[in-house]
């Protein structure tokens, strides 16, 4: 086993001193489990992840259809467009903008797209200009880069072309020669998260430390951020604080359509609650509330979402005569929506099932267009054309074991969610889901509460169960909703195996209360949730303890270290991602200060609750662990690989399971883990036929 890990109290020794962990740990687990490239899944899920046959996914904007696009031939992949005739076609011919391959080379950089923001200065401009982010490796952080999309080239020195350093940060225009830009440009630059603390005006040929700070917020902040939105002929500038990782602080003005952007007078805040989030819908504000609002037109629960006009709302706070666009119940939640010229289109929950439906501000009221469709075990995700020149949109839907289809079609004639779509795209099969089958369950935590999973298994149920994994996530009011994993279907259903999604509290299947119910000194019920579905599934016998695992990633990755120090008895194998582990010094490492609202303050008497969910503060020397897998990244710098390297080293050290642990950390890849379709199908060879040998004894 490995002798050496990294020191938790500083970061850059734990970067520096990685390397004996890294060497000795990941190579000694290929060799006990087996090289990955030499597995049976590994050229099975590198096709899958390279196929030619993928949805095309794109963006419109003026008369082109944007893509960007991975497969064997271009694994960092190609930023490509076409024509919307040419994107109907089932074969169509794309121009190629950007080669991030070729760029990686001619720079000798292992670049990973990051995106791209264009410039929009209203229907009738082309501009042309994007600005174009990319991280090395996969990290979070990025440097951005101004491209010319008519030219096909990007914005040199000899145009004064913008071009930003690497950082955690964010940029995008507020005029053809102006950028509103959040970057690290030194310590009393960057909030305590690591995140953009000031942001700046930078006007083209100006050097970026020279730019005019605009707009500032404090080092405890999360982040900062400025940028400008346009809703029709609307066009609003906003500056907001985010204070913590659910509240923020608004600024906003309107602007003028064309012509010159005027100083930085007009903004005023925006007197809603600091954990509201909002939107625009033309000139009408979009309010979604994360806890219960009283107004002067009636107290609204937590997962509403109203609307106001703007100016009313600036002028009036809570006494504008706010309408009720959504309102939740016990088991339905707002997931999404979108806005088109003429229409919001609401995505919603039921009990974990999506429905659509379609609004329209009538009269002063939002009034339904046609009913509601019915609720699915799949997920409708819906996207917008061209918000400001019509109603046409795009439907996707996916499930788990249908692969997923593109449809197009017009908000006003979306009647029930899926009436009148015309399908454009459509994923063959990648997995034989022949005699599969998908039901829901519910499982009665300690405290009574009814917790919501789908178990999706393959036909017939042999006595003795099968091996059965659980993924789990459980906090930052993420959900886990059904969709079509071709990677599961290769690498565990078609092996015989049952897949099992656990909706744990903390996340956000049923709204912010369902998240709430598990946020900090309550985080432990996400973990009784999560014990509740595994004894429901032990005891309906689709599996026994040692048939049962466990799999979760970042925030999951907690989840599932608590699983293991917690009942080790209850499970027969665990895959643990990218995880926090070290609950105490997580706030002190990488972006860890902006979660201290989501799970509290080791340096408070918050440390009271949370050294009870510190997996690496509570290993056992005497519990005898399953095996455990630990992956990560070096150059994660989310969530710090220190976390999975500490805690390797204390099973190894402290207890009798030191045989059982198991450790791999990828050079690159960011926080998820992998930089690149090679990179995911060797992660996921390894970890999948990790939890099959561990489960089948094979």
């Amino acid at each position: 086993m490995c002798a050496s890990l990294p020191r938790a109290p500083s970061v850059p020794a734990a970067v520096s001193s990685c390397h004996t962990l890294l060497s000795c740990c990941s190579q000694e687990t290929v060799e006990r489990l087996g090289e990955p490239e030499q597995s049976k899944l590994h050229p099975r899920l590198l096709s899958i992840y390279n196929s030619k046959e993928k949805i095309p996914y794109a963006a419109k904007r003026g008369e082109h259809f944007y893509n960007f696009w991975q497969d064997a031939e271009n694994p960092r992949g190609l930023w490509r467009r076409t024509t919307e005739e040419e994107y109907a076609k089932s074969d169509p011919e794309w121009e190629v903008l950007l080669d991030i391959d070729q760029l990686g080379k001619d720079e000798g950089v292992s670049w990973v797209w990051g995106g791209s923001t264009p410039l929009d200065e209203g229907p009738s401009v082309r501009s042309g200009r994007v600005l174009i982010s990319l991280s090395r490796g996969g990290a979070d952080a990025t440097v951005t880069r101004e491209f010319d999309t008519i030219k096909k080239a990007w914005v040199g020195e000899e145009e004064q072309g913008f071009s930003a350093p690497e950082a955690k940060g964010g940029a995008s225009y507020r005029s053809r020669d102006e950028l509103l830009i959040g970057t690290d440009l030194g310590p009393d630059t960057v909030t305590d998260s690591g995140y953009p603390r000031q942001i700046r005006l930078w006007k083209r040929g100006e050097p970026l430390e020279s730019a005019k700070v605009v707009f500032e917020g404090e080092a405890s902040d999360v982040s900062v951020s400025g940028y400008v939105s346009r809703h029709g002929e609307h066009r609003f500038e906003w500056r907001t604080r985010a204070t913590s990782f659910y509240t923020s602080r608004k600024w906003v003005r309107a602007l003028p359509l064309g012509g010159p952007t005027p100083d930085e007078e007009g903004f005023v805040e925006v007197p809603v609650q600091e954990s509201a989030s909002t939107s625009m819908f033309g000139a009408e504000l979009l309010v979604l509330l994360r806890d219960e609002w009283a107004t002067a037109a009636g107290a609204f629960p937590a997962g509403a979402l109203l609307s106001a006009p703007l100016e009313e709302v600036l002028r009036l706070g809570a006494d504008a005569a706010f309408k009720v666009v959504f309102a939740p119940t016990a088991s339905r939640s707002l997931q999404n929506w979108s806005r088109t010229k003429n229409f919001l289109v609401v995505t919603v929950l039921d009990n974990v099932c999506t429905r659509l439906q379609v609004l329209r501000l009538d009269g002063g009221a939002w009034q339904p267009v046609g009913g509601e469709g019915p609720a699915e075990i799949a997920t409708l995700g819906v996207g917008v054309l061209d918000a400001d020149e019509g109603d046409r949109l795009w439907v996707q839907k996916s499930s788990y074991l249908s692969p997923p289809e593109l449809s197009l079609g017009d908000a006003a004639s979306l009647s029930g969610g899926s009436a009148a779509l015309r399908e454009v795209k459509r994923l063959p099969a990648q997995f034989d889901a022949a005699g599969c089958d998908v039901r829901q369950g519910f499982a009665t935590s300690s405290d009574g509460t009814k917790v919501p999973y789908f178990v999706v298994s393959p036909a017939g149920a042999p006595s003795g169960g099968r091996p059965t994994v659980i993924e789990a996530y459980g906090g930052f009011e993420v959900p886990l909703l059904p969709g079509y994993r071709a990677d599961v279907g290769a690498g565990w259903l078609e092996k015989g195996g049952v897949y099992v999604v656990a909706n744990l509290r903390g996340g956000g299947e049923f709204g912010p209360e369902w998240h709430k119910a598990a946020q900090r000194e309550r985080r432990q019920r996400a973990y009784e949730d999560l014990f509740a579905v595994s004894e429901a599934l032990i005891s309906d016998g689709v599996c026994s303890a040692k048939q049962l695992a466990v799999k979760g990633g970042s925030n999951g990755g907690l989840l599932v270290g608590n699983a293991l120090v917690q009942r080790p008895d209850l499970y027969g194998a665990i895959l643990c991602a990218v995880p926090l582990l070290d609950m105490q010094r997580y706030h002190k490492l990488l972006a860890g200060a902006s979660w201290v609202a989501e799970y509290g303050d080791p340096d408070s008497s918050d440390w009271e609750y949370l050294k009870k969910i510190s997996p690496y503060h509570n290993v056992d020397p005497k519990a005898k662990y399953p095996p455990v897998l630990f992956t990560t990244s070096t150059r994660d710098d989310r969530v710090h690989p220190g976390h999975a390297r500490k805690m390797v080293k204390r099973l190894i050290d402290k207890t009798e399971s030191a045989g059982n642990v198991y450790y791999y950390e990828n050079i690159e890849g960011g926080h998820g883990g992998a930089a690149d379709s090679k990179q995911r199908a060797y992660v996921g060879a390894l970890s999948y036929d990790f939890l099959w040998r561990m489960l089948s004894g094979k």
